[in-house]
């Protein structure tokens, strides 16, 4: 696989990761997604701005990797669809977010910018991935076979063609745009003041 990127292996790696670690985190603050309070509203409906960075970042990099996947530049590294582990770590890492007023990645650039409500919930998650490592042979023995569809992508279970679910949620994020995009125009105050 030649790429413009292939120089990155071994050591770069780790400078590399770095890198792009260090611009997520500022990717994250320009994007006000690193504050408790913008994702608090999320939760409650009154600030749309992490839906609307999450769906952003979920369509550019669903199509990025159709795009450089059909180009032979990437290659698919499927996990086992498990459902019931799925559904339930969904579950938890929702209420964890609310509980919290971060996602993992929000909570690390909070860190970085020194609040201390951050690193008090990231304790938290260390003391989760614990948790999970100490029981991942009795998850792997009760959890993880119920409902395992084995490494399937949606295209491969709906057998509609991959660009039809690219496309999809192209046109699912444009519909979301607008609908959150009348929901803050109504709710936005009104600027004009009322004549005397």
């Amino acid at each position: 696989m030649n790429s413009i990127l292939s120089f990155i292996t071994g050591p770069n790696l780790l400078w590399a990761g770095l890198a792009f670690g260090f611009l997520f985190g500022v990717l994250l603050h320009s994007g006000g997604v690193a504050d408790y309070n913008v994702i608090v509203k999320q939760f409650l409906f009154r600030d749309f701005t992490v839906l609307k960075v999450m769906f952003t970042a979920i369509v550019v990099g669903g199509v990025g990797i159709f795009i450089l996947h059909g180009q032979g530049l990437v290659n698919f590294h499927i996990k086992p669809a498990a459902m019931l582990a799925v559904v339930s770590g969904a579950a938890l890492f929702g209420i964890g977010m609310v509980i919290y007023g971060y996602c993992p990645g929000t909570g690390v650039a909070a860190i970085a910018a020194g609040k201390l409500d951050a690193l008090v919930g990231f304790l938290g998650m260390l003391a989760g991935a614990a948790l999970y490592a100490f029981s991942y042979d009795w998850i792997a023995a009760n959890i993880l076979p119920v409902g395992d569809l084995g490494k399937k992508r949606l295209p491969q279970l709906a057998t509609l063609p991959e660009w039809v679910w690219y496309a999809g949620l192209v046109v699912m994020a444009g519909v979301v745009f607008a609908v959150v995009a009348r929901v803050e125009k109504k709710s936005a105050p009104s600027t004009l003041s009322k004549e005397p």
